[in-house]
């Protein structure tokens, strides 16, 4: 018997992506008739489709890769070792033979691909109607409002041959008569895409949803009787990644800059030392051991303290002091880490952009692991544009952050430019709308 509902098949290609394509089902499922939703992660296991029991159909399998292959012809060679081909095409039949089911089951049935051109082509070869969210490509990667961005790498001419950053192939693939939606990360992008026949939908990135914090700020500031003016100290976020290794070798880094940052603290008539005191904020992925990381704060004079000079949301974070310098890490409380920085150090992709994207500075140091390494830094910078400072030593954020503070001309430049490349809040809300209102007949 024919369901009356929408059968919504959701395909997506990573971790971060998995995540994007979560956000989009909560806003599905709070529709008046909402669809009937499966999944199938492309990369890795889907946990964040379990955590919130979502279906799925098919076999998911972690790649030795990680779902990086993209940067490293070795990492893909792995993967074609790990068994990549033969996933792929049990992949593919399985969204087939989903899409066959319900076609014999009568029902209304559509596709939504979450990321890059790989599950835009499943969705394409499932027969069904289907919807894009292009997450992995922008085009402030090669060109800004202005125009082309100078590129000095042999290669560069090759990301907007055809001009525009998606490729001929993929813009056919979005072109389809079956494809009804496309919704491309930012306003730019949008714009480009309409050159061609695309059903491009400027909606804003769902990247930049879920992250309110219940905090307030009036917890926190305390007015200074004497000046009657508001003192804080200078919070700074500090970002390492999700994946170990590389994270930890990313921390060791950062270290090394938060040393600096500390010996600037302690020169009178710096632009610190005007702040009184420094908070770091450790925003640590859940898969990380937190007791490696402290390891470092122990070896260079952090004791463990018991107050705390944030409200964090976290009750298990561990709070370190020294002299009269804070540090907190924690592994609950990613939004509070992102609220409260005032500029973040910054060794990761996805919390790199959503911090930028709430209008704030961020000082990358490119390292040597296999996600942020030297190329996604400078791809990182030309997507970020003016927010994102690269440095290529730990010891050069220090006068970084100085020369920001120096100039709040600029933060304000920071903060509608970050907005801007980023999009507002309510990106899965809006996509979830027209998904209904596009993909049922």
């Amino acid at each position: 018997m024919a369901n009356s509902r929408l059968q919504l098949l959701v395909l997506s290609n990573g971790h971060g992506e998995d995540i994007i394509a979560v956000r989009i089902i909560q806003a599905l499922q709070q529709l008046p008739v909402p669809p009937d939703i499966f999944a199938l992660p492309i990369v890795g296991q889907g946990r964040a489709y379990q955590k919130i029991d979502v279906p799925m159909i098919g076999k998911v399998q972690t790649m030795p890769s990680g779902g990086f292959i993209y940067m490293d012809g070795r990492e893909l060679m792995r993967d074609v070792g790990g068994g990549l081909v033969q996933l792929t095409l049990n992949q593919i039949q399985s969204v087939r033979r989903w899409v066959s089911s319900q076609t014999k089951l009568g029902n209304q049935k559509a596709v939504l691909a979450v990321g890059d051109i790989v599950p835009l082509l499943f969705a394409a070869f499932s027969s069904a109607n289907y919807a894009f969210v292009g997450t992995a490509k922008s085009e402030y990667y090669v060109r800004d409002e202005a125009g082309l961005l100078p590129r000095k790498s042999k290669s560069a001419w090759w990301e907007n041959f055809s001009g525009s950053i998606y490729h001929p192939w993929e813009r056919w693939l979005m072109s389809r008569r079956r494809c009804r939606a496309v919704f491309p990360r930012d306003s730019l992008t949008t714009e480009i895409l309409k050159k061609w026949p695309i059903p491009a939908v400027d909606v804003g990135n769902p990247m930049m949803d879920g992250l309110q914090t219940t905090l307030n700020a009036q917890q926190f500031y305390r007015p200074d009787a004497e000046q009657e003016e508001v003192i804080r100290p200078l919070i700074v976020t500090l970002l390492p990644g999700s994946r170990a290794p590389e994270a930890y070798n990313n921390w060791e880094i950062i270290m090394i800059a938060v040393s600096a940052l500390m010996a600037g603290l302690r020169q009178p008539g710096s632009v610190f030392h005007s702040a009184g005191t420094m908070i770091f904020l450790g925003a640590i992925s859940p898969g990380l051991d937190c007791s490696i990381l402290s390891q470092t704060l122990h070896i260079q004079g952090w004791r463990l303290c018991e107050e705390s000079p944030l409200p964090i949301s976290d009750p298990d974070s561990l709070t370190f002091k020294q002299k009269n310098a804070y540090f907190i890490l924690t592994q609950q409380a990613y939004n509070d880490c992102l609220y409260w920085g005032d500029v973040a150090i910054a060794m990761a992709g996805t919390a790199t952009e959503q911090f930028i994207g709430l209008g704030k500075p961020a000082i990358a140091i490119p390292g040597h692991g296999p996600q942020y390494n030297p190329g996604f830094a400078e791809a990182q910078s030309r997507l970020l544009g003016l927010s994102l400072t690269l440095v290529n030593q730990p010891s050069q954020v220090l006068p970084a952050i100085q020369s920001l503070l120096k100039n709040p001309d600029f933060l304000h430049e920071i903060a509608e430019n970050g907005i801007q490349r980023m999009g507002r809040a309510g990106a899965a809300q809006r996509i979830a709308e027209c998904l209904q209102e596009r993909l049922v007949r």
